[in-house]
């Protein structure tokens, strides 16, 4: 019989993408829905906090210590369950690392997650903010996914609709946040009945640039690579988490009043007729692209990505809170953070 191993005062450096030193009082390997009965039975574990964690993109450990249990989602594997001749499903493990998903997919003719390509971070972690990039959501493509509930030893599936899937937002970031995501279940088309969604104008820049006449979903992955190449830094260079902030989004009837104050200020309406304001504008409005405070800064390709030089947790929320000032103070919104704050 196989028994969990709780590793003791463990370095989240390795495991969070800012690079951020914070000391977890345990971690513990989830490989299988057996590891989380276990777990869920052990004495130990429901006298403390916890926390899941897939590949650490979206998460700032804002103290030097995590008083608690952090659960490692490693749960592999890309099992194809059906097709007919338009799609494909598939069922994914919570572990399995998104750009792997993304691969598997481009390698086997699959389209629906090539403008997600180069997304960092871990298949269960995805629909938690329903990640998107490009025109594309992962609400797009998934049918389902399995979550075991960590308070109570549940195992439940909940369909697209349940997951209450909106902007950079589900039903994981605020009432059922005790949960760990076990896999996905999505379905994705076969290539020649694929609509390729190239919308976005600096998508098609690159594409004219590569010199594609005809994309594919390999040739517009290609383009999203290059895109977020140029734009992110690497975080095994410098320590970040993508985008810092969400966009803002408002109704119509606050976004005329935002104009009547800001006649420049960039408004784009989305399909469910709400109104969005690129949060990088308004930072790099205040002044904040490219600069650097102490072991902090703003990157200078990019005014959403908050860079770490070799800071605590704790010196990047500070930052994160004085241009969330600033933006209040000159233009009358309110940003929140996109990254998880632990």
């Amino acid at each position: 019989m196989s028994y969990l191993c709780w590793e003791e005062s463990v370095d989240l450096r390795q495991y969070n993408t800012f690079n951020v030193c914070s000391i977890a009082r345990y971690l513990v390997r989830i490989r299988g829905m057996e590891d989380l009965k276990k777990l869920h039975v052990s004495p130990r574990f429901h006298g403390l906090r916890n926390l899941v964690l897939g590949g650490g993109s979206n998460i700032l450990f804002a103290t030097q210590d995590f008083d608690g249990v952090i659960l490692k989602n490693e749960i592999g594997g890309i099992e194809l369950l059906s097709q007919d001749d338009h799609s494909t499903v598939l069922r994914v493990g919570g572990g399995v690392e998104w750009t792997s998903l993304v691969k598997y997919c481009i390698e086997n003719g699959l389209g629906g997650l090539e403008n997600l390509s180069l997304i960092p971070g871990t298949v269960g972690a995805a629909p938690i903010q329903n990640i998107g990039a490009y025109g594309a959501e992962l609400s797009d493509v998934i049918l389902s996914l399995e979550i075991f509930n960590l308070s109570t030893g549940e195992v439940t599936t909940m369909s697209r609709d349940e997951c209450l899937f909106e902007y950079r937002d589900s039903i994981f970031k605020r009432e059922l946040k005790n949960v760990f995501i076990t896999c996905l279940i999505i379905r994705v088309n076969k290539e020649r009945f694929h609509c390729l969604n190239t919308e976005y104008s600096s998508v098609q820049d690159i594409l004219q640039e590569q010199g594609v006449i005809t994309p594919t979903i390999r040739s517009v992955s290609e383009a999203i690579c290059i895109l977020r190449r140029r734009k992110l830094p690497d975080p095994k260079i410098v320590g970040n988490a993508g985008s810092f902030f969400k966009n803002f989004v408002c109704d119509d009837f606050l976004s005329q009043s935002l104009v009547k104050r800001n006649p420049q200020i960039p408004i784009f309406p989305k399909p469910d007729r709400s109104f969005m304001i690129p949060a990088a504008w308004l930072i790099e409005g205040c002044g904040w692209k490219g600069k650097r405070v102490g072991e902090v800064g703003v990157f200078s390709n990019h005014a959403l990505v908050l860079v770490n030089y070799g800071s605590r947790g704790g010196e990047i929320m500070s930052m994160a809170k004085l241009i969330v000032q600033d933006v209040q103070a000159q233009y009358g919104i309110e940003l929140t953070p996109e990254v998880n704050i632990a």
